[in-house]
């Protein structure tokens, strides 16, 4: 396998193409607004109960700026949920490097967009785990698949990706989009990244520690009829 040497990245990265999914969507609604302040024409691809509360924001506006991902993809989203982003064209849109000849033409072969923002944040594990009585069923159903690949793909390529986390990162990515015209920096892309990881990293250990809380016995109760 022939590894990839990147020798030449953009400083500043025009936000054209955005996926948003989101558990916490505290100051979802500044967010999406000020995106399109700044670019008119961003396309917003999301999913669930994130797309609806976008679609609310936006209201008349969200025919032309937001897309269901599974409409994207032409993909329809498994039952609950389950499996709503694990999909090629996300990940090609997210992964793919600017001055990449061979990636540019898979962006073409497959009719991807490349995504240059994913705004995702997870399934409330340490949440769901920290209230009385919660069944091992309901803790396994609460971890994210999906979200943690996405943040890690996003901010694995922090070179031209932004991978947003937090809700309180939002004045400081339109604030960077104000500044440089509708662009955001390598610089915050970088920091973005760190927190990023740190996040995923936290997420991981929090569902590691509560799976070593327990027993063979506790799972199998839990599914016996």
């Amino acid at each position: 396998m022939t590894t990839n040497r990147v020798e030449k990245i953009d400083n500043l990265v025009p936000v054209k193409t955005v996926l948003i999914s989101v558990s916490d969507k505290t100051g979802l609604d500044i967010l999406v607004k000020g995106l399109i302040r700044m670019n008119p024409d961003v396309r917003i691809l999301s999913t669930g109960g994130t797309f609806g509360k976008i679609a609310e924001i936006l209201g008349d506006k969200s025919g032309k700026n937001l897309t269901q991902v599974s409409d994207y993809t032409g993909q329809p989203e498994t039952q609950g949920g389950l499996v709503k982003t694990l999909d090629f064209k996300i990940y090609l849109g997210i992964l793919t490097e600017t001055y990449n000849a061979s990636h540019q033409d898979d962006l073409k072969r497959t009719s991807a967009l490349s995504i240059d923002m994913v705004v995702v944040n997870l399934y409330p594990f340490q949440e769901t785990v920290s209230k009385p009585g919660v069944s091992p069923e309901a803790a396994r159903s609460n971890i994210d698949i999906g979200g943690p690949t996405m943040v890690r793909a996003s901010a694995k390529n922090f070179i031209r990706v932004a991978s947003v986390v937090n809700p309180s990162d939002y004045p400081a990515v339109l604030e960077s989009l104000e500044n440089h015209g509708g662009c955001l920096s390598l610089a915050l892309r970088f920091e973005l990244a760190k927190k990023a990881f740190a996040h995923t990293a936290d997420y991981d250990k929090a569902i590691s520690e509560y799976l070593a809380q327990k027993n063979y016995e506790d799972i199998a109760s839990c599914y016996r009829s």
